[in-house]
């Protein structure tokens, strides 16, 4: 005698079809960013969170570094911050202790909120912004810049720095 149980195949199909998987959370990742094979920007987190299925939404919880390399792979500038954000529309938010490095210049921006355009290679702020540089200092009420942080545009400028007596 034989017995069995089961359940109807519209029931195993359903389940099948459902994806229980509500997000993904990874630890210690690594993106690149490249252009026929030249890493143009490495992103390091302790912390992603993917939610869902959409793989264009992103978030960086416990905040990130992204170290911008120049066309012969050195360091350009560095951006890092607090928290990120990354929607589907290749735009990374970052918020608290936003900052970027221009290494090449010796100057650094701070400002609590940053947006940046990836496709573009532009970052803004409208947030209060500082800039340090050996010689001066500079604080704005938003800032324009390429994603290097060669040149910038700072609106609504204050300036202090040295002068020497002749």
């Amino acid at each position: 005698m034989l017995f069995s149980c089961g359940n109807p195949t519209s029931v195993i199909q359903q389940l099948a079809s459902d994806d229980t998987l509500s997000g993904v959370v990874a630890y210690d990742i690594v993106f690149y960013r490249s252009d026929s094979g030249i890493v143009q920007v490495e992103l390091t987190a302790p912390m992603m969170v993917q939610q869902g299925d959409d793989s264009s939404y992103l978030e960086f919880p416990k905040g990130f570094h992204a170290v911008v390399f120049d066309k012969y792979h050195n360091v350009a500038s560095e951006i890092s911050a607090d928290y990120g954000i990354k929607a589907n529309n290749n735009m990374v938010e970052a918020r608290g202790n936003v900052s970027v490095e221009n290494n090449r210049k010796g100057q650094s921006m701070y400002s609590d909120k940053l947006f940046w355009y990836q496709d573009t290679k532009m970052i803004y702020t409208r947030s209060q912004v500082r800039i340090v540089m050996p010689d001066k200092d500079i604080t704005g009420d938003s800032l324009e810049s390429m994603e290097n942080f060669d040149e910038y545009t700072i609106y609504n400028g204050r300036a202090t720095f040295e002068v020497e007596d002749n």
